[in-house]
């Protein structure tokens, strides 16, 4: 098995986390873990920095304050590239994404570069979100194809695996977007750098515990940055 690191960034996740990492660890004895903290009030990282002390495969970044979900994975993806990691994943650490799926989306990793779980190819998998917020996000990914020509059904999703390469080849100090935005500016990047990408259909579960980070600064960023894709030049070349 490939060298796997499963980055999830976490704030106020300490009930979910001390659950969700040892149903990661159980798809593989080679996957290892990367929590980045932003410093959460409910003790998340002091959960995860007891973890670690017992099982050397799990990691910690730990930041001051609350500083996005962009800017985490960023850190997280720097830590990939700087220890070698064949295949990186991006996780949600609220049950959102199921475990189980780790292993379906490494055997695609041999005909693609970048692995997506779509929530709507083939139809919506979507289970328990308020239709507002559902129709949001499908019409959303429906924008972002209209405007960018990027291939996905579901430019948004969270649920991801990278090869090492495309991390490598992309330059992450570019990265401006923090929210969802930060989803799609990536594959965009990805693709038109060549990178083979992958939709695989998964079913996305709305959180179990905690609170959702949506707002509507993370709603307007997504929209502005489509307009950004589109226009500055990176539609050339990422």
């Amino acid at each position: 098995m490939p060298n796997i690191l499963v980055v999830i960034p976490t704030y106020n996740e300490a009930d979910n986390i001390v659950r969700l990492i040892p149903a990661v660890k159980r798809q593989g004895p080679g996957i290892e873990i990367l929590v980045v903290d932003d410093g959460s009030p409910d003790g998340t990282g002091a959960v995860v920095a007891h973890m670690a002390e017992r099982d050397p495969s799990i990691h910690l970044i730990r930041r001051e304050g609350k500083q996005g979900l962009g800017t985490a994975y960023v850190a997280g993806f720097r830590y990939a590239i700087e220890h070698k990691y064949d295949l990186v994943f991006e996780m949600d650490a609220d049950f959102s994404h199921d475990p189980e799926e780790i292993t379906r989306f490494i055997d695609k990793t041999a005909n693609a570069d970048l692995v997506i779980g779509s929530r709507y190819l083939g139809g919506v998998r979507v289970l328990n979100w308020p239709i507002r917020r559902l129709m949001l996000s499908y019409f959303a990914n429906v924008y972002t194809r209209v405007m960018t020509g990027l291939p996905l059904t579901d430019a948004t999703g969270g649920f991801k695996c990278y090869r090492r390469a495309v991390l490598e080849a992309i330059d992450l100090s570019s990265i401006r977007s923090n929210g969802y935005a930060f989803q799609i500016e990536m594959s965009f990047k990805a693709w038109k750098k060549g990178f083979r990408l992958l939709e695989i259909p998964i079913v996305f579960l709305d959180r179990r515990t905690g609170s959702s980070k949506m707002s509507k600064h993370i709603v307007s960023e997504a929209f502005f940055m489509l307009w950004k894709l589109r226009f500055s030049g990176l539609f050339r070349s990422s």
